[in-house]
């Protein structure tokens, strides 16, 4: 191998199978579309609604199933938790040829327009995360495509499920960082006041990957989404492990009807 190669691979790692070092996928193991749930035991759950479903790669945090769904060959890849692993699995699928990507994840709402159960769908993204930082100003927007969104209205519409439109919030930490005492009490000062003025700011959510899906997919002109099922509601107390999900799993696939 040449010393140019070597410095190629050192930029963008393959591993010796040809494969993205972090997603292990080739580019003919993708599609132009692809669900990005967090959890990786949320990708079998997606896949179920593909025809001819199949697991493809998993390698850490990343676990991809492939299938066709209209037709058209799609992929759902899990990234994980946060803004930092969801950057990676963005990166890789990109460079693998996929154009659009929608997240479909869980949320906390911190609004009354959101209970337990029903599901959010966001059109933009407060940036609380330290990754966006990293790539642009911290002015620049975090905005979903808004075709996708639409497409994500009309697919809730179809199938009768309770959906509401609007910002998320998206986060590096789930207890300080979303305005929850931290262990022991802790409880910085700019915690305290954090969920009462997004409230205040019109904010529907928390959550903790969609300013980086949005932030990207208007980098590198991706088409992005995000879709939330709401398992908590900060106003109420209310708490149900799993709430929405299912619902926010049918909207994300009965979209691609439109896209």
């Amino acid at each position: 191998m040449s010393r140019q190669s070597k410095r190629d691979m050192s930029v963008e790692p393959r591993n010796r199978e040809g494969r993205m070092y972090h997603v292990a996928l080739s580019e003919k193991e993708v599609g132009e579309i692809a669900f990005l749930p967090g959890d990786p035991d949320r990708v079998p759950r997606i896949a179920k609604y593909f025809q001819d479903a199949r697991e493809v790669a998993s390698h850490r945090e990343y676990r991809t199933w492939g299938g066709y769904l209209k037709g058209k060959y799609v992929i759902c890849t899990s990234t994980g938790i946060g803004c930092p692993s969801a950057a990676i699995a963005i990166e890789e699928l990109a460079r693998l040829g996929v154009k659009t990507m929608i997240r479909v994840g869980t949320c906390g709402s911190i609004s009354e327009k959101a209970d337990v159960g029903s599901v959010i769908i966001a059109d933009s993204a407060v940036r609380l995360d330290g990754t966006t930082r990293q790539y642009v100003m911290e002015g620049y927007p975090a905005s979903a495509t808004p075709e996708v969104v639409v497409a994500l209205e009309k697919a809730a519409e179809r199938l009768g499920v309770s959906a509401v439109t609007g910002i998320t919030a998206s986060t590096d930490s789930f207890y300080v960082g979303q305005g929850r005492p931290g262990l022991k009490g802790y409880f910085p000062s700019h915690a305290r006041g954090l969920l009462n003025d997004l409230r205040d700011a019109k904010v529907l959510c928390f959550e903790m990957e969609s300013s980086v899906l949005f932030t990207l997919g208007r980098l590198y002109e991706i088409r992005t989404g995000a879709v939330f099922g709401v398992v908590a509601n900060r106003v109420n107390g209310k708490f149900k492990e799993d709430a929405g999900v299912e619902d926010a799993i049918r909207v994300a696939v009965e979209s691609v009807s439109t896209l």
